[in-house]
């Protein structure tokens, strides 16, 4: 049983182990517990594997009249896991993060089933923070975070288990994907479904200087703002854009350089395809956390940071410095393939294929 979910950022990592913990051994019975009304409500069906639904949700960080709900929410999500559970007698329960997995593994530990978590980024959120002691196994994305668990017996860095063939794509085939040329530096830019304001902005303001460079981009812009940037862009020969990127492992591909936020599930695709990076960590992210895992790779020489808030000031100079310099983007690209951890995936479904076996 895998509970994760509300962003995509907790539940693809689910996936990814369950789609290993399958490949492994295909007779294995998987399924989810998620909310009726987030990302994974409409993903993991379509992925193939049963969905049950609980009535919870997190703490809001700014005043809300949504929080009186959360306590309530909370207990009856306890009672409809410990339900859940019964039904599904699952062996092993295993949480990605997010309040979807913290009445499922705390219902799952009380009843003595084995429980896995994983946590991706490189500041543990509260679930697990609060349950880290308490449950089986703990996988860490990042080594980071292992400084802010008390417990470590239980804890082993792996890396974040990540979508597969993004490491196989050529980039060939990425740029003719997109209708850009082979002889100009690729510039990837996205910023999540939504899109990230700062960065289109930016963006907007640079196209002359692209232009100048000849530098191409692929250009996510998200839902929001695409119909706006698109009529401002209108003449401009500036690469691909559009307001979200089906193929992600072909823009990968393309690619010299790319610009985003740092969410952990875009830093474990950045360090497994080896791409420099301008992280610019969404400054809304709880506790921060965005900005913890920019600098992860920052550390390593695999990325540069601009914060938010000095992006119309600092952005334009460091992204142009690392476009127009191979040498730099080419050390930049190495750096973050040393922090590639390809096997996270496997290491997680062998362990879990192993509690089951044993409480089987």
């Amino acid at each position: 049983m895998f509970a994760g979910g509300g962003t995509g950022g907790h539940l693809f990592p689910a996936l990814a182990i369950a789609d290993e913990v399958r490949n492994l051994n295909p007779q294995s019975n998987i399924v989810f517990v998620g909310t009726k009304d987030r990302i994974e409500a409409r993903v993991v069906p379509q992925k193939g594997y049963k969905l049950h639904t609980i009535w919870t949700a997190g703490v809001q960080r700014k005043l809300s009249l949504r929080n009186f709900l959360v306590p309530v929410k909370l207990l009856v999500s306890i009672v409809q896991s410990f339900l859940v559970i019964g039904e599904a007698k699952p062996g092993v329960v295993i949480g990605t993060g997010g309040y979807v997995c913290g009445p499922v593994l705390f219902a799952a530990w009380l009843r003595g089933i084995p429980t896995v978590i994983h946590e991706s980024n490189s500041l543990p959120g509260i679930t697990t923070k609060l349950l880290a002691g308490r449950v089986t196994k703990v996988f860490l994305g990042l080594e980071d975070a292992l400084q802010h668990l008390k417990r470590r017996d239980n804890v082993e860095v792996v890396g974040t288990p990540i979508r597969k063939g993004l490491d196989e794509a050529r980039r060939a085939d990425g740029l003719s994907t997109f209708g850009l040329e082979p002889d100009k530096t690729t510039l990837l830019v996205f910023g999540g479904s939504l899109g990230a304001v700062s960065l289109n902005n930016a963006v907007l303001s640079m196209m002359e200087i692209f232009e100048r460079s000849g530098t191409q981009i692929i250009w996510q812009t998200g839902s929001s703002q695409y119909e706006q940037i698109q009529q401002q862009v209108v003449g401009k020969r500036i690469g691909w854009i559009g307001p979200f990127i089906d193929r992600m492992e072909m823009a990968y591909a393309a690619a010299d350089v790319v610009l985003c936020r740092a969410g952990a599930i875009t830093i474990a695709e950045l360090t497994r395809v080896g791409k420099p990076a301008i992280l610019v960590p969404y400054p809304f992210a709880a506790e921060d956390h965005q900005t913890r895992n920019a600098q992860s790779l920052v550390r390593a020489g695999a990325a540069e940071m601009v914060p938010d808030a000095e992006v119309p000031t600092r952005l334009q100079t460091i992204l142009m410095n690392i476009v127009n310099n191979k040498a730099i983007r080419e050390s930049m690209a190495a750096a973050g393939k040393r922090l590639n951890r390809p096997d996270a995936g496997k290491i997680v479904a062998h362990y879990v294929l192993r509690l089951a076996t044993q409480t089987s």
